[in-house]
């Protein structure tokens, strides 16, 4: 059983069709990249598995459990965390507040131990702020963690987004555009960052990009889309000789 698995999903807006019939098998551990020209419906695929959107056809299963009609919440619940292409970090917040934000969908503690500090609320609290901490030190972030996150240098709120997303300890992570906006040196750091969170935090990893300095550095299959179809799928050798892919991105046939 894959870990993750669409099958037909289709997704309409009015007479737009954003996806049409994509398929996929994601099996535990894997490392892909969904690629394609701008308008392709790659974030809209993301906002189908994360609940954002709900698939207007098809079906997307984790671990064989339905996830078509469940809110966000419960996905990530279930084990499905995302970044966004446009960092969408709590600004105004902490380095740490940003990390134990995410930490609250597992609190210990109800409502009224919220209000009346009883009932465990102080253990738990601390156990939150350590574990956040714990995890800002593996991303080397510890330093900033008293730091409001828009003070961080941009590579850094992105390396923040990404600890952010692991502090609901997902299953599958998916990484909507994490090198936009990095020079060459940065990429290469947050290659060796992606690969490094994979092997330590036992993760599947989907992740939208338009960097081919990425996608081929890292990605071990490579589905393509363009105007929501599904053109091609393999190796990213494979994809790299394609006509339908340079075709997509180049905007004209391709002999080869």
């Amino acid at each position: 059983m894959p870990l993750l698995e669409a099958e037909h999903v289709t997704h309409r807006f009015g007479g737009l069709t954003a996806v049409a019939d994509f398929n996929l098998r994601l099996e535990s551990g894997e490392l892909i990249g969904i690629i394609g020209p701008n308008g392709a419906g790659k974030t809209t695929l993301f906002n189908l598995i994360t609940g954002v959107y709900r698939a207007s056809e098809g079906s997307i299963r984790l671990n064989d459990r339905e996830l078509v009609g469940r809110p966000p919440n419960r996905i990530a619940a279930l084990g499905v965390s995302r970044t966004f292409q446009n960092i969408r970090l709590f600004k105004e917040l902490t380095v740490l507040d940003n990390v134990r934000v995410a930490r609250y969908g597992a609190v210990r503690y109800g409502p009224l131990q919220a209000l009346t500090h009883a009932g465990g609320f102080s253990t738990e609290e601390d156990r939150i702020a350590r574990d956040s901490l714990d995890l800002l030190g593996m991303f080397k972030l510890a330093d900033y963690a008293a730091e409001r996150a828009a003070n961080l240098p941009y590579g850094l709120q992105r390396r923040l987004e990404i600890a952010r997303a692991l502090a609901t300890n997902p299953k599958i992570l998916l990484l909507d555009e994490p090198a936009a906006g990095m020079n060459h040196q940065e990429i290469e750091g947050l290659i060796e960052l992606i690969l490094w969170a994979r092997d330590v935090f036992k993760l599947t990893i989907a992740l939208i990009e338009h960097q081919m300095q990425l996608v081929m550095g890292i990605c071990e299959r490579i589905v393509v889309l363009d105007f929501g179809v599904t053109i091609a799928a393999g190796r990213p050798k494979e994809i790299q000789n394609d006509p339908k892919v340079l075709e997509a991105y180049l905007g004209e046939k391709v002999e080869v």
